[in-house]
């Protein structure tokens, strides 16, 4: 499939309009109906069918939130601890389609809305099956992830090739230990709420805010670090940027000598700010040296 992930530096209280608006314009996009999706989840709830009643229960989750600002002016402590236990303000996933897996998803997750909310992000991603890549061409692809990613305001981000799963139930690596090491432009992960200022590895399209680019220094520090052909480098509103790898999102194929090149100039460029692995973590069915491994396959030789 093709994912978009946005890392979002603010609290629901910021972000109920743009990302309202930006799964409006997704899912004018891509139509409505079960066959797209056709469940939702809550993260801590088993997944409810997506007819009218649910989409009102969705419209509730996503409004913009009543009472007090942050989680710090609570009074009611119980109130309070409900929001703690889950480790997040808001949530919703999207997901389905009558075959199971359609490919299309959406999901959102704010973060708890603390005055000093330290690394934590808020997270935003849209996914699309690559036969709507196929069918639309990569020009229509890019524009759109470009389209949704200026609605929102992301301090980074990135779009391309990976793995089929939801954010609440994802694959295992043993499933496919094999094809990630040999394909290391899919992605396997949903991003990270902890990220902070930093980039969470790189991808065919990848985006970086305004104060991450300040810190590369800028277009023009990007441009003079990347050599590639394939490499395309173009400013947003904002003083935001994008960095795209190829016209096509590509998986890479080591098995023939193919561990995208390009990917790797980028990855060399970003290294200060690329996010790192932490210290013994493993993704799930993964070994932590293998997670390591994974981490860094774009890094290491």
């Amino acid at each position: 499939m093709i994912r978009l992930v946005l890392h979002l530096p603010f609290d629901h209280h910021d972000l109920a309009l743009p990302v309202r608006q930006a799964l409006e314009l997704y899912l004018s996009t891509i139509g409505q109906g079960p066959e797209i999706l056709s469940e939702w989840y809550e993260l801590e709830t088993e997944p409810f069918p997506l007819d009218d009643d649910n989409w009102e229960i969705i419209r509730a989750v996503m409004a913009p939130p009543r009472g007090g600002r942050f989680l710090d002016d609570i009074e009611n402590p119980q109130e309070a601890h409900r929001y703690i236990k889950n480790q997040f303000e808001r949530a919703v996933e999207l997901w389905g389609g009558t075959t199971g897996v359609s490919g299309y998803g959406f999901f959102y997750l704010a973060r708890l809305p603390w005055r000093d909310p330290g690394n934590t992000v808020s997270l935003v991603s849209f996914s699309w099956p690559t036969e709507y890549l196929e069918e639309r061409g990569p020009k229509r692809m890019r524009e759109l992830i470009l389209e949704l990613a200026s609605l929102l305001p992301f301090s980074s981000g990135h779009a391309g090739l990976a793995f089929s799963s939801t954010h609440s139930s994802t694959l295992s690596f043993g499933q496919i230990r094999e094809e990630t090491f040999r394909h290391p432009g899919i992605d396997v992960t949903h991003g990270s709420t902890s990220l902070g200022r930093r980039i969470d590895g790189v991808h065919w399209i990848n985006l970086l805010g305004q104060s991450l680019l300040g810190e590369v220094g800028g277009i023009g520090g990007l441009q003079d670090r990347l050599h590639s052909p394939d490499t395309h480098v173009q400013e947003m509103e904002g003083g935001r940027a994008v960095v795209t790898l190829g016209q096509w999102p590509k998986a890479g194929d080591t098995s023939r000598g193919d561990s995208l090149p390009d990917y790797r100039e980028l990855a060399r460029a970003l290294k200060p700010w690329l996010s790192t692995c932490p210290e013994g973590y493993a993704l799930e069915g993964a070994s932590p040296s293998e997670t390591q491994s994974w981490w860094r396959r774009f890094l290491d030789s």
